[in-house]
C-alpha cells in the first residue's frame, strides 16, 4: 500500500462504531444546541475578580476548571473552580442522553470525538480565558503537612484570568525555562502559581506518606504534519501538570466527602487492591527487593523510588509494568451505607471523579448530586447503571486509544522495519505476547521468542513489519 493511501481519520471514525461508540450527533442535539446561551445565573458567589487560572495541555480547548490560592493562617487556602456544565445542560434533554450514552470525550490521536459537542465544551461550558462562567467552586485548606481541611463546595461565578499550559508553566517551575509571557507580564499571577505550587507539593509528599504510588507514565504523542503522522515522541509529566494533578485529586476527595456527610448516594472512582500483587512481588524480587505477600501500596512505591534512584533510565520499564499489573479503575454505586472502597494507586479512601464535567459523564452525574442537595435526583438504581455504563465506556475508549496509537506507530515506523529497540513486556494473553518499545512509546505483539516471558520482562526486539490497516506492529526477540 503507498504510504499516503491509509486514512487514519476515517480508521478512528470506523473504530469509534465498533468499539459502540457514535461518533455523529443526532439532528435533536444540534436543535437544542442552538437554544443554549452561556450560563452566570443568580444565586452564585462572585468569584470572578479572583485571579484565577487554568493550565492544561497545549492543544486544550474544553478547559474544566481553573484554580487560585491564597496564604492562610492554617496553610494554603486552595479554590478549584469546575465548569458548571450541568447549568447548560439538563437531565434527561438530547444532549444529555447522547452524552449518557457516549460517557466520555474520547482522544484518538489524530481526531477527538466529544462527549458533548464543541460549541459547548469548547466554548459556552469551558472556563476560556475572560469570560465569565458559572463553576462550582471546591474549597480546602492545605496545612503544612499536606493534610486536607476546611473543605466546602458551594456555586460560584469565574473567570479564568490566563489560559496556561503544562509545558511552559512545567518548564519555568522546574527552573529549566523562562517564565510564559503572561506570567513573566504579571507578578501577582508568578507568585499565584508558585504558591499554588508549594501547596501541591505538600499535597503530594502527603500521599507519598500514606502510600500513594508514583508512576513515570510516557504518553505516545503524535507529530502530524499535513494530516499525516510523520513520527511518534514521547509525552511525560512535569511540575506543572502535578500540580494539576494534586489539586484535582484533593478536590475529588472534598466532593466526596461532601456528598458522604450530606448522606446521599454517590458515584465513586475505586482502583482495588491489584489481583496480580504475585506478579509484582516477583518482579520486586527480580531487582533485588522484597515486597509483603499482601498487597500494601507504600511498600509498593518504596520499591518505585528504590528502582527510580539506582536506575533512572530504565525505571520507566518498571514503573508501566506495575501500572499494567495494577489493573484499571472503575466507577460504582456507594449509598450512604456502604462501606469506603478506597483508590489503592491513590492511597485515599473517599474518592470520586467530579473535576472534569465537559469530558466525563460520570463528573457531570457528580455535579447535579451536589448541586441538588439535600434532594436526590437519581435513584440508586439508575446511578448504578450509570457507573457501570462509565466504567464500560472508559474501557472501550482505552481501547480506541490504544488500537489508533498502534495505526499511527505502523504508519510512523513503517521505515523502520529491520531496526532493534529495548522493549518491556506489558502483556501475556492467549492471543499472544505483547511488548512496548520506549523510544518511540509504541506497542507491538511479539512473534517469536515469547516462551517464558512475563509482564515486566525486559528484552531487545526487531521490528519485523507493520500494517497500518489493522494496527499490527510485528516484533521477533533480537
Amino acid at each position: 500500500m503507498p504510504h499516503d493511501e491509509f486514512n487514519l481519520v476515517a480508521a478512528a471514525r470506523q473504530e469509534m462504531i465498533e468499539r459502540g461508540f457514535s461518533p455523529d450527533f443526532p439532528p435533536e442535539v444540534e436543535r437544542q444546541l442552538a437554544t443554549i446561551r452561556p450560563q452566570t445565573g443568580a444565586g452564585l458567589r462572585d468569584l470572578s475578580a479572583l485571579l484565577w487560572s487554568s493550565i492544561d495541555n497545549d492543544d486544550s480547548r474544553d478547559l474544566d476548571q481553573v484554580e487560585w490560592a491564597e496564604r492562610v493562617s492554617g496553610g494554603i487556602r486552595v479554590l478549584v473552580g469546575i465548569a458548571d456544565v450541568d447549568s447548560a445542560v439538563a437531565a434527561g434533554t438530547p444532549i444529555d442522553s447522547h452524552a449518557a450514552r457516549e460517557a466520555t470525550t474520547v482522544y484518538a490521536g489524530v481526531r477527538t470525538f466529544p462527549m458533548l459537542p464543541e460549541r459547548l465544551s469548547t466554548d459556552l461550558t469551558s472556563l476560556n480565558e475572560g469570560q465569565d462562567r458559572a463553576g462550582v467552586a471546591i474549597e480546602f485548606v492545605v496545612a503544612a503537612d499536606g493534610s486536607i481541611g476546611a473543605g466546602s463546595v458551594y456555586r460560584a461565578l469565574v473567570r479564568n484570568r490566563a489560559q496556561l499550559t503544562y509545558n511552559a508553566v512545567g518548564a519555568w517551575l522546574e527552573g529549566k525555562g523562562a517564565a510564559p509571557p503572561k506570567v513573566a507580564a504579571s507578578a501577582d499571577l508568578a507568585a499565584q502559581l508558585k504558591l499554588q505550587d508549594e501547596a501541591a507539593q505538600a499535597l503530594r509528599a502527603a500521599r507519598h506518606r500514606l502510600g500513594a504510588l508514583t508512576f513515570d507514565r510516557l504518553e505516545a504523542q503524535p507529530v502530524i504534519t499535513d494530516g499525516q503522522v510523520r513520527e511518534i515522541t514521547a509525552r511525560g509529566t512535569n511540575r506543572a501538570s502535578q500540580l494539576i494533578e494534586d489539586f484535582m485529586i484533593a478536590a475529588n476527595e472534598v466532593m466526596a466527602q461532601t456528598l458522604r456527610a450530606a448522606g446521599v448516594s454517590s458515584i465513586r472512582r475505586v482502583v482495588k487492591e491489584p489481583e496480580r500483587w504475585p506478579r509484582i512481588v516477583e518482579l520486586a524480587a527480580q531487582y533485588g527487593d522484597k515486597l509483603p505477600e499482601t498487597p500494601d501500596s507504600g511498600a509498593l512505591n518504596a520499591f518505585l523510588a528504590r528502582c527510580k534512584q539506582a536506575d533512572e533510565v530504565h525505571y520507566a520499564d518498571v514503573s508501566l509494568a506495575v501500572l499494567k499489573l495494577m489493573g484499571p479503575g472503575e466507577y460504582v454505586l456507594l449509598r450512604p451505607s456502604d462501606p469506603a472502597q478506597g483508590h489503592f494507586g491513590l492511597a485515599v479512601q473517599d474518592y470520586t471523579h467530579s473535576t472534569a464535567p465537559n469530558r466525563r459523564f460520570a463528573d457531570l452525574v457528580t455535579q447535579r448530586l451536589l448541586k441538588a442537595l439535600p434532594a436526590k435526583p437519581y435513584p440508586d438504581e439508575a446511578l448504578d447503571a450509570i457507573a457501570r455504563n462509565c466504567t464500560l465506556k472508559e474501557d472501550a475508549a482505552r481501547k480506541v486509544r490504544r488500537d489508533m496509537d498502534k495505526r499511527m506507530a505502523a504508519v510512523a515506523l513503517r521505515d523502520r522495519v529491520g531496526q532493534t529497540f529495548s522493549a518491556v513486556v506489558t502483556g501475556v494473553t492467549p492471543k499472544g505476547v505483547f511488548v512496548r518499545v520506549l523510544a518511540p512509546p509504541v506497542e507491538g505483539r511479539l512473534m517469536h521468542g515469547e516462551q517464558g516471558l512475563d509482564v515486566g520482562d525486559r528484552l531487545r526486539v526487531k521490528l519485523l513489519s507493520t500494517d497500518p490497516e489493522r494496527g499490527f506492529i510485528d516484533f521477533g526477540r533480537a
